[in-house]
């Protein structure tokens, strides 16, 4: 899961950030010639950088068997330098055919006019919820090609020793605390829960407690709300009683994956891509679906496949993606080598990853996409995060209570849609 890093922040288009998905970088940008005779498709990347471009190869050269007038010509960048170029090609009219987007800049590229629709898009191959995300006023300007998410982890050996029953998929936020609270043992250094308090966090538990960050015009904040002070108080509640607080070490780099991995924390909200990091535990662990308050809904990063609203070729740019994105090459490809998951609704066809090891409950990866929210995004991205994450730090840390720190972030995030 190397291409979705929650809070490692990058550029998108018109000084955007967002510290969702952050992919590998390092190999050269690299470049197909094209074949006379057949109607080229030039497809630009970054997620198969740095050890996955004879992937992307394998999927395209299936994809030209099938497709014998098409020729799909490949670039990749890396992460850091994507979404800059891409800007400028974009701008300049020389961007590919089709090209990848994470969630957050699919929403300022489709904003822009610079996506065109797909059509006929058949919604068979795709899960639902990630094919909703590449909508935009009810019209598919794009398809999922990959996603992540967050689960619950949980060390079932404290959960044992404790007496206490482990996670289910119907778990609340009153069964989380309740759990939490009997298996903090402070003199023991053992916590019982961790889960960041930042933006990231609460636009999650603000959907969880039935509450919206945005208004549906995106002019101005709705999480100063009674959803979002109950979201709040979720979060900041745990700072210092069942979790960590800043002052012992929480929201350093790492502190959280260490504190799980060295068996001293019970339960963990973490992503997917942690799974290989925890191999070589020293004790048994699984996952679960997260606790839902008024609702379930689990925070999912996603990756997608466009086409240019300038391309000459958008038909054959839309076979492509279409085949990229739901093919069952693209699917053995990704299983293979663990190049993020495939976006697909057959669970038959992911069933490799569903016994390839620990966790056991792998079936939660899948199951928390029944019910997903997005991060709310606006053109200053980073600005907003950072505001809202400074004030529900600061009540974490007593300085302010929970319904001050709300309403200054309110006017912060007000001011910055203003």
């Amino acid at each position: 899961m190397r291409s979705f890093v929650r809070r490692a922040a990058v550029p998108v288009i018109a000084g955007l950030v967002l510290a969702l998905a952050a992919c590998s970088q390092g190999s050269a940008t690299r470049a197909d010639e094209p074949v006379a005779g057949k109607t080229t498709v030039r497809y630009m990347n970054f997620s198969a950088n740095d050890g996955h471009e004879k992937d992307l190869d394998a999927i395209k050269a299936a994809f030209q068997t099938a497709n014998p007038d098409i020729t799909v010509q490949i670039e990749t960048l890396p992460y850091a330098d994507y979404f800059t170029k891409l800007q400028t090609a974009v701008a300049g009219g020389t961007a590919g055919d089709a090209f990848e987007l994470n969630y957050e800049n699919f929403v300022t590229y489709t904003a822009n006019g610079s996506l065109a629709e797909l059509k006929d898009v058949d919604a068979a191959p795709y899960k639902a919820s990630l094919l909703e995300a590449f909508k935009a006023d009810g019209k598919q300007y794009g398809l999922p090609a990959s996603f992540s998410n967050v689960v619950l982890f949980y060390n079932k050996d404290l959960f044992k020793a404790a007496g206490v029953a482990p996670p289910t998929a119907s778990w609340t936020w009153a069964d989380e605390q309740a759990a939490a609270t009997k298996l903090t043992n402070k003199g023991k250094g053992v916590w019982g829960d961790y889960q960041p308090i930042s933006f990231f966090e609460f636009y999650k538990a603000l959907a969880q407690a039935g509450g919206e960050f945005l208004a549906p015009d995106k002019k101005s904040s709705t999480f100063n709300s009674d959803a979002g002070r109950k979201a709040a108080e979720f979060l900041v509640a745990k700072a210092g009683k069942t979790m960590p607080t800043e002052a012992q070490g929480a929201g350093t780099p790492d502190f959280d994956s260490k504190l799980f991995k060295d068996g001293k924390l019970a339960m963990w909200h973490s992503g997917i891509w942690m799974f290989s990091g925890l191999a070589d535990a020293k004790f048994d662990w699984d996952i679960a679906v997260e606790p839902g308050d008024t609702t379930k809904a689990s925070a999912m990063f996603t990756n997608g496949a466009v086409v240019s609203a300038a391309s000459k070729n958008q038909a054959a740019a839309q076979k492509w993606v279409t085949f990229l994105t739901s093919s069952d090459d693209m699917v053995k490809a990704r299983l293979a080598t663990s190049w993020e998951l495939p976006p697909v609704a057959d669970t038959d066809k992911v069933a490799s990853y569903l016994t390839a090891g620990k966790p056991a409950n792998r079936q939660a990866v899948f199951d928390s996409l029944d019910a997903t929210v997005l991060p709310p995004v606006i053109e200053r991205q980073q600005e907003m995060q950072d505001a809202v994450t400074k004030e529900l730090s600061a009540a974490a840390a007593g300085r302010k209570d929970v319904a001050t720190a709300l309403a200054d972030a309110q006017k912060a995030v007000d001011k910055l849609l203003s």
